[in-house]
């Protein structure tokens, strides 16, 4: 790639995250890591986009785990581990490790975020990290005869102290471990601490990074998008998931019915996964949300500026007849729009003309993003159901390099007796467009 090239790619991919840049700004995240993370020799990497994410004005809570670390001590003093429906059963040896564990890696994640040498992207980043006890804990108990001694579960999180610390611009960063008022201290996952806390702060977006669990569909596609409901109906199917991959699902749909708008499942080695996932349309990892994500609807006076993007490229090719910014703002109420995650993806227009019960379908326009991916063919029915809904009984369409997409979806070759009476006077027999038409049958 010459280097023509890698600068246009470098601008084009900056331009593109800009709107995302913008969204992004002023929200609370909250992030969870496990102690694989950190002991990865590439943990820098991901220290050095979290500090870009603080740098573009996103508030931070970094939750970090430590079963690695938590393992290591306890295999150097020859001392058996047990896990329980993915938990650890803490005993007086492991607690002291687990102390031991989460200390020391917290430690080095504070020292990764307080680097600034020059010619690293963590040059002039200044960044300030907080960490406390923020973690009311309790005991999980004895529970179906097993006693999980020191291993607890979140009682309270401290929402107003965490809130203080974003507001002043601070990083928090929280360990798996939990304080009780008699001063006990509990082991606690550190997937469990980042769903309270993002569940209290009502946080915009609860970001998991996991170790290799990847959702995919019966094709082995990944599963980039998830309702509330779709992710309730996998964990219900008798669909094999891994144990670790079922226990994220649980804790998205719990994040999810407790306010948390979205949560991204990410596989955490993939580098760059986290800025792929924020900044680009499509995203990388699994989002569950309890939102529409993708949403085809009637456009408002506030889709214009989008509706125009979309159909440039189309306009500058001749594919589409050019519009004005206010031949559109007059004709919006005509228009229907996919957006998706905030930016228009696709578009059309319906002109009816009830007198003589038929409509013009104008303006359809697919970004090229999403060609052959069915977009089309969902406005196009959203059209016809529109037109059916008004009595129209003909819908007819002008295109100049489109015809077979047309033919293949029902329309047939007409000419310009087909077109409405209004619109029979404005053709423009320079531009020499083909006339099709299709009959609704209700």
């Amino acid at each position: 790639m010459s280097k023509k090239d890698t600068n246009q790619h470098f601008i084009d991919s900056f331009r593109h995250s800009a709107p995302y840049i913008h969204a992004h700004r002023g929200r609370t995240f909250v992030l969870a890591f496990g102690g694989e993370a950190v002991a990865d020799a590439h943990f820098s990497d991901l220290v050095h986009d979290i500090a870009l994410l603080h740098s573009l004005g996103i508030r931070l809570v970094l939750v970090h785990g430590a079963r690695p670390q938590i393992e290591k001590r306890l295999k150097a003093i020859g001392s058996d581990f047990k896990y329980v429906n993915g938990l650890r059963i803490t005993d007086d040896v492991a607690l002291t490790c687990v102390k031991e564990a989460a200390g020391t890696v917290r430690v080095e994640i504070e020292a990764l975020f307080s680097m600034g040498l020059a010619n690293t992207p963590m040059s002039g980043a200044r960044l300030g990290i907080t960490s406390g006890n923020f973690v009311t804990a309790r005991p999980l108990g004895v529970r179906d005869g097993i006693d999980y001694c020191h291993t607890g579960e979140v009682r309270r999180i401290d929402g107003a102290g965490i809130r203080q610390h974003l507001l002043d611009q601070r990083i928090v960063l929280l360990s798996p471990l939990g304080y009780s008022p008699t001063g006990e201290v509990f082991n606690l996952s550190a997937e469990e601490i980042a769903t309270s806390v993002a569940s209290e702060l009502k946080a915009d977006k609860l970001i998991l990074l996991t170790e290799g669990d990847i959702l995919k569909d019966s094709r082995r596609q990944l599963l980039t998008q998830l309702t509330l409901s779709e992710a309730t109906s996998l964990l219900d199917s008798r669909r094999r998931l891994a144990d670790s991959t079922r226990r994220h699902l649980q804790y998205a749909i719990q994040a999810c019915h407790n306010g948390v708008r979205r949560v991204h499942l990410l596989e955490r080695s993939h580098n760059g996964a986290l800025l792929l996932e924020l900044f680009t349309r499509d995203g990388y990892g699994t989002m569950v949300t309890a939102e529409t994500y993708e949403d085809l609807r009637e456009a408002t006076i506030d889709d214009v500026g989008g509706i125009l993007e979309l159909i440039k490229p189309l306009e500058d090719q001749g594919i589409l007849v050019k519009r004005s910014r206010e031949r559109l703002e007059m004709e919006i109420d005509h228009f229907f729009v996919t957006e998706r995650d905030g930016t228009i993806i696709a578009c059309a227009a319906l002109y009816p003309c009830e007198k003589q019960a038929l409509a013009e379908l104008a303006c359809l326009a697919v970004h090229a993003d999403y060609h052959n991916t069915g977009r089309g063919e969902a406005l196009l029915h959203a059209i016809e159901a529109r037109a059916l809904h008004a009595g129209i009984k003909k819908l007819v369409v002008l295109t100049t390099r489109t015809a077979h997409w047309f033919r293949e979806r029902g329309f047939v070759p007409g000419d310009t007796s087909d077109l409405p009476n209004q619109k029979k006077s404005l053709y423009n027999y320079q531009r020499n467009s083909k006339v099709f038409y299709k009959l609704l049958v209700p």
